[in-house]
């Protein structure tokens, strides 16, 4: 696998990663406020935002520098 590919996969699923504990810690506060706290809404919500987050990624990423 090119060089370029690996490291575009590390920095879209470091972000993908970050973005589902984002969303997991903002739904549990909400949901813990609001009294009603479902696990599996939490889990789907934040797989939703980290999937999002990897199709955004694809329109590129800075960390990833482009070689032209």
């Amino acid at each position: 696998m090119k060089d370029s590919i690996k490291a575009w996969l590390r920095a879209a699923g470091i972000r993908a990663l970050k973005t589902f504990a984002q969303t997991a810690a903002a739904a549990l506060g909400v949901g813990t406020a609001a009294g009603a706290a479902d696990i599996g809404a939490v889990l789907t919500t934040s797989f939703i935002a980290a999937l999002l987050s990897l199709l955004t990624s694809c329109a590129g990423l800075p960390e990833v520098g482009s070689k032209q």
